[in-house]
């Protein structure tokens, strides 16, 4: 019933040599089975696993898989078991008709590794088919010269099954005329024969009326009648006879129906009703009745209907011509069917991986057997795909092809592929057939994310609200799915001075960046760090970018004066010789502002004096200058209130005080130089334990003390709202400045002129009287005419 696959080697190494040698021996092993028809679906065939020598579980590991051509599966497996079971119920009339033996090819696919078995399954007929006679009633016309032992071949019955089950014997009733013979064609199908063996009798018996029976050799066997009517004629000698007692003619399988395919011709020596004829098929098929009619004057033999080639290749009829005699001559009609390219191949896919993984090598992407009904040059078929695509085509077993990758295949440069499969014959014209097939390329993590920048500046005015949004990076990862979700996070910094933590933050899923407190652009003008993007593949990749924060100034920062200082101490002084020209440099304002840009650009203006025209103050560096020539008219005391402004917006401003004192006949060669500012300052800190020391050391002579300084106190405020300074006559030391009486001064004063240290411009820190060797002249002075003249300036 079977003949196994010898056990194959169970392990092989996979390499090109071995690939093909394994397909070979795929090839050249057939199982064959057989089995009867008309079992259910479901039936037992073989044990696979058994006959192929291997285990249930290799069987499975393996992907054991049964082709056949065509879409139509006749087999399948049982995967647990290993049994070759039947998928339908088989009838092999309609798979064979006439073919016997029937076999039916399959290939049983072995997927890994791929190893190909060819497989034939025979269909055994079962006796399901009574022999049947295609006409109910056979007529026969019998001259009653005819001589004993004369025979007279009958209509054959035909029968579907095959071999013993066919017509074997044919049976005639009982009568007094005829025996009946059995007898075979050259085909092999048996045909009654009636032989007369007593001369028949017009006058005495113008018509017999038997029954006929065909057996078929079935158990049991299954019968057909039909009815024989002999009519017997008056004599006729002469029989007609065919220009050719065989025909032959090829006819198109696309020939339209109503196409002459041949006319036969006979000749009759009669005259008359004898020599009339009549043609008619004899001892033909079902199959020919079916495709042909006869005309039966004319002789002419026409389709019926359209012819198949991978249907019926050949048809094979008897034509009888009869005359009105009753005799007949035979011929023989052979037609072949010639084909045409009216099938296009078809292409059956057994095996598909739709997904590939990108960094997978060969692949296996798909299985599938290709068949052309036609025959020759017909039925032979090539199989393409479009150029350009890393696939390949490789042949295995005959009419069967695998389509493989050429290697690793890369989902950011093409995530899906439609492969068109197109199978064409060499007929003519050649016929094709497309097959499609959608390969989609799955992503492996094999790209780090990219920051659409390498570097970011972001620029943020300064005394933001906390928790704004200052900007954003982003990146992008070619992959796709979780391999391409990008997080965002901020990398270490190795500035130690820098606590980016509290600065700035990331929102890991968006890249956005948010100032975390409140930025001074004069504490921080920029910080820089780097900000890390990951994949949430496996490995995670990353990459990283440089964000520097740029601080946009703000004018939140007042003018802030730097000389002369505006502490709340005693004012400044600043002196100016009366005799100093217009434009003269009295003092310089100076000023700084923490901010920046337009923010620190300062500007200067006079927003009040004692005396207006007569001072003026440079706008843009602060410088105050007389603006004309001072006359003694002038007061010798001026205020003034000078404006130092920003240019931003807001602007924001600061004012300054300054004090100028006019003074006569004084010159910078003369001055000496005073202490440092800072020896100043640290002079005025002492002063206040100087003061306390000697207020403690002096405090029994508070009350006598009092009465003389609220005396002087008094005549200094007379003196100063006179301008009066009295001053001792006579020559002065050369360190000192004469302060004659010619000016606003009633009187002459010795004053010793103190200047700021490294001063350019007669800065005065103050003016000291100096009465050396002329104290007796001065007390007297004061004694006789004022006595409070020495302190008029209010100086000490």
């Amino acid at each position: 019933m079977e003949t196994p696959l010898p056990k194959a080697p169970k392990k092989r190494q996979v390499t090109a040599i071995i690939f093909l040698l394994l397909l070979w021996e795929a090839g050249s092993a057939t199982i064959k089975y057989s089995v009867l028809e008309e079992r259910d679906s479901g039936s037992f065939v073989a044990n696979l696993a058994k006959d192929l020598g291997l285990s249930i579980g290799e069987l499975a590991a393996r992907g054991v898989q049964i082709l056949s051509k065509g879409n139509k599966q006749h087999l399948q497996i049982e995967r647990k078991t290993g049994n070759l079971l039947l998928k339908e119920k088989l009838d092999r009339e309609e798979l064979c008709a006439d073919t016997d033996p029937c076999i039916q090819h399959f290939q049983v696919l072995l997927k890994n590794p791929v190893q190909f078995i060819q497989g034939e399954l025979q269909l055994q007929d079962i006796n399901d088919h009574a022999p049947e006679f295609l006409e109910n009633e056979i007529l026969l016309k019998i001259p009653e010269s005819s001589y004993p032992g004369t025979p007279f071949p009958l209509k054959i019955a035909e029968d579907s099954d095959v071999g013993s089950n066919t017509v074997q014997n044919y049976i005639i009733s009982t009568n007094s005329h005829f025996h009946l013979f059995t007898r075979n064609l050259s085909d092999g199908r048996k045909y009654p024969e009636l032989v007369l063996y007593k001369a028949l009798d017009r006058e005495e018996q113008p018509e017999l009326r038997l029954t006929l029976l065909a057996l078929d050799g079935g158990s049991p066997p299954r019968t057909g009648t039909s009815q024989v009517l002999i009519l017997v004629l008056d004599i006729n000698d002469n029989a007609p006879e065919f220009t050719q007692q065989v025909y032959e003619v090829q006819v198109p399988e696309n020939s339209p129906v109503g196409s002459l395919v041949i006319t036969v011709s006979a000749i009759d020596l009669d005259a008359g009703t004898h020599g009339e004829l009549s043609y008619t098929f004899f001892q033909s098929s079902n199959q020919v009745f079916q495709a042909f009619e006869i005309n039966t004057v004319t002789g002419e033999i026409r389709l019926k209907k359209l012819l198949d080639f991978e249907e019926i290749q050949s048809y094979s009829m008897e034509i009888e011509a009869s005359d009105g005699g009753g005799l007949s001559g035979k011929c023989t009609v052979a037609i072949k069917v010639t084909d045409v390219n009216d099938n296009a191949p078809e292409l059956t896919v057994s095996f598909l991986v739709s997904d590939i993984p990108e960094n997978s090598p060969e692949t296996v992407v798909a299985i599938f057997g290709i068949s052309d009904l036609d025959s020759g040059d017909n039925g032979k078929t090539m199989c393409s795909i479009q150029d350009n695509l890393p696939f390949l085509l490789k042949p295995t077993v005959e009419n069967f092809y695998t389509l493989v990758t050429e290697g690793a295949l890369d989902r950011e440069v093409r995530a899906e592929y439609d492969i068109t499969i197109t199978v064409t014959d060499l007929g003519t014209p050649r016929l094709k057939t497309e097959h499609s097939i959608t390969v989609q390329v799955s992503d492996v993590n094999d790209n780090a994310p990219a920051f659409t920048q390498s570097s970011y500046t972001l620029f943020v005015r300064e005394n933001n609200s906390p928790a704004l949004h200052i900007g954003s990076v982003s990146a992008t990862d070619r992959d796709s799915g979780t391999n391409a979700q990008v997080t965002y996070s901020l990398l270490p910094t190795h500035d130690p001075h820098l606590a980016l933590a509290s600065l700035v933050s990331i929102n890991a899923d968006s890249g956005h960046l948010f100032a975390l407190r409140s930025l001074d652009y004069e504490a921080l003008r920029a910080f820089e760090f780097r900000v890390g993007a990951a994949d949430r593949g496996s490995p995670a990749l990353s990459s990283d970018a440089l964000v520097r924060v740029v601080l946009v100034d703000d004018n939140d920062n007042a003018p802030f004066v730097l000389y002369p200082l505006q502490n709340g101490s005693a004012p400044c002084t600043e002196l100016l010789p009366r005799q100093a020209e217009a434009g003269s440099l009295v003092t310089k304002v100076v000023a700084v502002d923490g901010d920046s840009g337009q923010n620190a650009w300062l500007s200067y203006q006079l927003l009040k004096a004692t005396e207006p025209g007569l001072f003026g103050v440079w706008a843009h560096n602060g410088e105050v200058r007389t603006a004309r020539l001072l006359s003694e008219r002038d007061a010798a005391r001026h205020r003034l209130l000078v404006l130092v402004k920003d240019n931003g917006e807001p602007p924001l401003s600061a004012t300054v005080t300054l004090h100028v004192l006019l003074v006569d006949g004084f010159s910078q060669p003369y001055l000496p130089l005073p202490e440092a500012a800072p020896e100043r300052a640290q002079a005025d800190s002492l002063t206040v334990y100087l003061v306390i020391a000697l207020a403690s050391v002096t405090s029994l002579f508070l009350f006598s003390v009092l009465l003389l300084v609220a005396v002087r106190l008094c005549r200094r405020r007379r003196a100063a709202s006179e301008g009066r300074c009295s001053v001792p006559g006579g020559r002065f030391p050369g360190h000192l400045v004469d302060v004659s009486g010619t000016g606003i001064l009633s009187q002459n004063y010795q004053c010793e002129v103190y200047l700021a240290e490294s001063s350019e411009r007669n800065e005065f820190k103050f003016l000291q009287s100096v009465l050396p060797n002329f104290l007796g002249e001065a007390n007297a002075g004061d004694t006789e005419e004022n006595p409070n003249s020495r302190n008029q300036f209010g100086f000490n």
